[in-house]
């Protein structure tokens, strides 16, 4: 059984940090491109930021371009966001999302973890 857990949300002032964490099991991790979405109340979920299987490309939206930063360690079975600079547009429940590297058939997401901001 696939399962991803994200943890570390919360609420945070303006201009704080948070680190997300998300830890996979049940596929093999190694083998996944890995990402962060988010979903907003009454918006649809968006890209965040992804990762590659190897770690050795990234891509983050350009809203959060410059103050997150997302890594894994393919050991821990794990990836992580470091969110800097938060913004309350920021707010939303943050998804973590797996994608076999060979096939986007084979996804996977995380129950979300809440992420709020205030001004």
């Amino acid at each position: 059984q696939v399962q991803l857990v994200e943890s570390g949300g919360g609420l945070v002032q303006a201009g704080g940090s948070l680190r997300l964490s998300c830890v996979a099991s049940g596929i093999t991790f190694g083998s996944y491109n890995m990402a962060w979405f988010r979903q907003a109340p009454g918006k649809e979920r968006e890209f965040v930021g992804g990762i590659s299987w190897s770690g050795r490309s990234t891509d983050y939206a350009d809203s959060v371009k410059g103050r997150f930063t997302i890594s894994r360690d393919n050991a821990k079975k794990s990836v992580s966001l470091q969110m800097n600079s938060l913004k309350p547009d920021d707010t939303g429940v943050y998804y973590c999302k797996a994608e076999l590297r060979t096939s986007a058939t084979y996804a996977y997401w995380g129950q979300g973890t809440q992420v709020t901001v205030s001004s």
